[in-house]
């Protein structure tokens, strides 16, 4: 365990449930090197989850943290706050995360893509209190258009199913799953449900970093086609990690840091 330095990376990969059923990044054959692992931080929010610092095959140094830093004794909010404040601290300015989600579009099937573009939040427990604090977030694009679209072209060359590159993503407390009738009010608002976007999204405005997800369906949500089932939900988990892994991947060595996209102007001085 490290609560030493915290070392410098451009790219953060914050891993959820769509890869969690595999060794993230080695798992996924892409010629990455693991530099350093364990790593541990204090931090203002309290002590970090586990880090590991990693090398993709094109030379990118990438911070990666397991299942959004959620963990048994830690408020989901803080946890995000712990992970973002070192992401701060290591100079991120590019973030990927991903997750299994449901669909509220009936349109929408298990092993689909959706790379969101917006997003509607329905937390309640999470305090929205910034990393970094003094900024004002604009959060009318919340998505980098540069990033997401890295993900779009690496899904599509390895997805199951398929491949969207938007959809608003409807974000709640967790971690339980919704009623069929608060699933009947939800539908309206957006095309995924899940659970992570948020605060994900705006923290990394918040540190001036560009942000992407990659969601792969896993279930319809209560009351849309038909009854999800768990074993269905626990396959895809077990036999899609790997390639979620590789669209990740392929995705960041893809990106053309010098691209232009309009995440930087999004974050101004507090007027408060």
């Amino acid at each position: 365990m490290s609560t030493g330095t915290i070392p410098r990376a451009d790219w953060a990969v914050i891993g959820g449930s769509g890869t969690r059923g595999c060794a993230f990044p080695e798992d996924a054959d892409c010629g990455t090197r693991v530099l350093e692992d364990s790593m541990e931080f204090e931090t203002p929010f309290g002590p970090s989850p586990v880090f590991r610092l990693f090398e993709t095959s094109g030379g990118r140094q990438c911070l990666t943290v397991r299942l959004h830093g959620w963990r048994d004794g830690v408020l989901r909010g803080d946890a995000s706050r712990q992970v973002f404040w070192v992401l701060a601290q290591a100079g991120v300015k590019h973030v990927f995360s991903e997750a299994g989600v449901g669909s509220l579009n009936p349109l929408l099937d298990p092993r689909d893509i959706v790379i969101p573009d917006d997003y509607v939040d329905l937390t309640t427990h999470r305090d929205p209190a910034p990393v970094l604090g003094g900024h004002l977030l604009i959060m009318r694009d919340p998505v980098c258009s540069v990033l997401g679209s890295a993900l779009f072209s690496a899904a599509s060359g390895h997805a199951a199913g398929r491949v969207f590159g938007r959809g608003t993503c409807v974000v709640t407390e967790g971690p339980r799953f919704e009623s069929r009738a608060e699933i009947r009010m939800m539908q309206p608002l957006g095309d995924i449900i899940g659970q992570s976007m948020c605060p994900e999204v705006w923290l990394a405005r918040d540190i001036g970093a560009c942000y992407a997800a990659l969601y792969i369906v896993v279930n319809y949500a209560e009351g849309v086609v038909r009854d999800w089932e768990h074993g269905v939900l626990k396959e895809i988990f077990e036999q899609d990690a790997r390639t979620q892994s590789r669209i990740i991947l392929e995705a960041i060595d893809a990106v053309d840091e010098k691209a232009n996209c309009v995440c930087g102007d999004l974050r101004k001085p507090s007027l408060l």
